[in-house]
């Protein structure tokens, strides 16, 4: 069950960036971020994106809620191959600086997608979770919600928790499971923000529908009232 009021009292909740992250590869994190930016009429930033066969996932999260061109802001590295970032960008011959990468400023709430899962990569000697600790914003984690999650999500906490990284919650991505939701607050003492479904077709109504249905505007209160204020 999804907690109506999951937010720990001590954290700083003054952020308006909330960043999306994945236990994984291909865990949800695109359509998690579509929610989540339909949801609190938020921006949506991926800064880098590797794979472009299928398209970018800007161009996704754009094309499935018509976004206006104000409400996304271009990936700062973008590149063919659909392998860890570090190694997508060698592969061009661009290394990518993490000093690019500084959150942009903008108005009202924004919603920064990450590329693949916490210890990928993003040069030789930099992961995506010493950017997460660079970013100082609290963390969504997509997670799924069947067999496996368990090991994954635990461990992704716990990077997390060792670099004292604000976690603001788990959003579970498929279908539900008798067990493994309450199993995760247990023992990472995180609330499950919300359980996105699978959908039987992928549109922004049916996001909007599932967002009304948990809701989730009273889950997000805090963050709602410091962004519009």
């Amino acid at each position: 069950m999804v907690n109506p009021n999951p937010f720990n009292p001590k954290m700083n909740l003054n952020q308006q960036n909330l960043v999306v992250c994945g236990t994984g590869t291909d865990v949800g994190k695109t359509i998690v971020s579509s929610f989540l930016v339909q949801g609190l009429n938020a921006t949506y930033w991926k800064p880098i994106q590797s794979g472009l066969e299928d398209g970018s996932d800007t161009s996704k999260v754009c094309k499935l809620l018509n976004l206006a061109q104000e409400r996304w802001i271009s990936e700062r590295y973008k590149f063919q191959a659909a392998v860890s970032p570090h190694w997508a960008a060698e592969k061009e011959g661009q290394w990518i600086n993490p000093s690019f990468l500084n959150l942009p400023k903008i108005q009202g709430p924004l919603i920064i997608e990450t590329a693949g899962g916490l210890m990928v990569p993003i040069n030789r000697e930099f992961l995506q979770i010493d950017q997460l600790k660079l970013w100082e914003s609290p963390i969504v984690l997509v997670a799924r919600s069947e067999l496996g999650t368990l090991n994954h999500t635990l461990l992704s906490i716990e990077a997390l928790k060792k670099r004292l990284i604000p976690i603001l919650g788990i959003i579970l991505n498929g279908p539900p499971h008798e067990d493994n939701p309450k199993t995760l607050e247990k023992f990472s003492n995180i609330p499950i923000l919300a359980h996105l479904p699978h959908l039987q077709e992928l549109t922004a109504k049916a996001l909007k529908e599932e967002w009304e249905k948990q809701h989730l505007d009273i889950t997000f209160k805090h963050f709602k009232k410091i962004t519009k204020s």
